[in-house]
């Protein structure tokens, strides 16, 4: 790993991406910052807030930050050996909650590649993957499907390594290994 390394880390609900990509981090510098795009709006959320609170040690910097992602890295990137990024989906939630122009949320989308691509430190994110699952039943929900996977492939092409986490192993997908085939 490099001080520079963008990394995406991508899986299920539970499956172990969050606490291996705060593992990643922990060994990427001292300066840390952690970028929280949840809104708990419900008791249960908030227990989980809590949780992950509680897995990260105190060398962390916590910046809540439910939609400017791209200008909270551009912002906060100078003065960060690494930033850890929890998570895409729900930060895209959170757009969506705003607006339902796809073409705005796409903006968003490129707007966050970008500023991973030029972060002069290590930025980690996670990610739920949702396409794998069945075809929504409604506009938006399929809508949000949709949108979810553009944000991973968007973000996937500016990160130099993805990892898709499955039962607590994360499995190294970008850059391929030497004897996978294309």
């Amino acid at each position: 790993m490099t001080d520079t390394d963008k990394i995406l880390v991508l899986g299920g609900c539970r499956s172990g991406k969050s606490s291996h990509a705060l593992q990643l981090a922990e060994c990427m510098g001292r300066r840390r910052v952690f970028v929280a795009t949840c809104v708990p709006h419900d008791d249960e959320m908030q227990a989980r807030v809590a949780r992950h609170r509680q897995e990260r040690s105190d060398t962390w910097n916590t910046l809540e930050i439910p939609v400017d992602l791209a200008d909270a890295i551009t912002a906060h990137g100078p003065a960060a050996d690494v930033m850890l990024v929890d998570c895409l989906t729900l930060w895209l939630s959170n757009l969506l909650m705003q607006t339902q122009d796809v073409k705005q949320v796409r903006r968003h989308i490129d707007g966050l590649a970008e500023a991973v691509k030029s972060a002069p430190c290590a930025v980690i994110l996670v990610s739920n993957e949702v396409g794998a699952g069945i075809v929504p039943e409604n506009r938006l929900a399929r809508l949000y499907r949709d949108l979810a996977g553009w944000t991973n492939q968007a973000v996937a092409a500016a990160c130099e390594r993805v990892v898709w986490t499955v039962a607590g192993i994360p499995v190294t997908i970008k850059p391929p290994l030497p004897n996978d085939t294309p």
